[in-house]
């Protein structure tokens, strides 16, 4: 299941939920702020468990303190799993299981492995705490699965790095919104043009665009993003369907994921 930039994943028997911002606005206020445009496809009763929570970085459509709470009420042994300095946050809000890591740091419970890997974005949560805590993707690996979830990022040939390192993946997500106007948008949100060259520069591996459809956080609309990919596909002449839009809320069954469109 894909939503902006929320993802879950059953690996196994274990159930897995990223950057989890569910409510109805993206804000330090819930009256005010840039409201959800597209319904949320999910709510955290709806879940039969939750083992991990993976949070990218701490800005509100990110980082949902409303969804937090729901999930530590519900699940209480589920384990969040964040880059340095957001600890002391999730401590303070009674969290009972914390794993916090810097890039390239690794954890490891039984055949599922996840490691913080490097992105170009910021953080902050109100005036006082600009870059204060790390930002990070995150690369997520089992036995059937190696899934880069880029986070928020905007482009740079440096992150190729992490498939030299860690790849090659049979899953992405990278994203493709929040991008206008472009020259105070790019060096932390990706726009299409950079999201595809960054795809071809790892090896064209089934990608989910992420970071669209949701909440309006620039200048284009909504349903611009996926209608620039699919332009900058045609015109590199690269669209081979691996890198195509899922629609909000859609399942796949990761079985069947490295034989898809292969």
């Amino acid at each position: 299941m894909a939503c902006h930039a929320a993802m879950l994943l059953r690996i196994g028997q274990r159930y897995l939920l990223i950057d989890p911002a569910l409510s109805q606005c993206s804000s330090l206020l819930l009256f005010a702020g840039p409201e959800r445009k597209s319904p949320s496809p999910l709510s955290i009763q709806q879940l039969p468990r939750l083992d991990y929570v993976l949070i990218s970085h701490n800005h509100y459509d990110h980082l949902d303190l409303a969804t937090v709470k729901r999930i530590m009420r519900r699940f209480p042994q589920a384990t969040f799993i964040v880059p340095l300095g957001l600890q002391t946050w999730f401590a303070r809000r009674d969290a009972c299981h914390i794993v916090q890591l810097d890039w390239w740091l690794t954890w490891q419970h039984d055949a599922l492995q996840i490691k913080a890997v490097p992105a170009r974005h910021w953080s902050m949560r109100s005036l006082y705490n600009r870059n204060r805590s790390l930002w990070c993707g995150w690369v997520i690996r089992s036995a059937a699965l190696n899934f880069w979830f880029s986070g928020d990022s905007g482009y740079s040939y440096n992150l190729a790095e992490i498939p030299r390192r860690l790849g090659p993946f049979n899953l992405t997500a990278l994203p493709i919104g929040a991008y206008a106007p472009k020259w105070f948008m790019a060096s932390s949100h990706m726009d299409p043009d950079h999201a595809v060259v960054l795809w071809r520069l790892i090896n064209c591996p089934l990608t989910i665009p992420m970071h669209w459809g949701v909440f309006e956080l620039a200048d284009e609309s909504l349903d611009e993003p996926p209608a620039e990919l699919n332009r900058v596909l045609q015109q590199s002449g690269a669209d081979n369907g691996r890198f195509a839009p899922w629609k909000i809320g859609e399942g796949r069954s990761l079985a069947n994921l490295t034989q898809e469109k292969s």
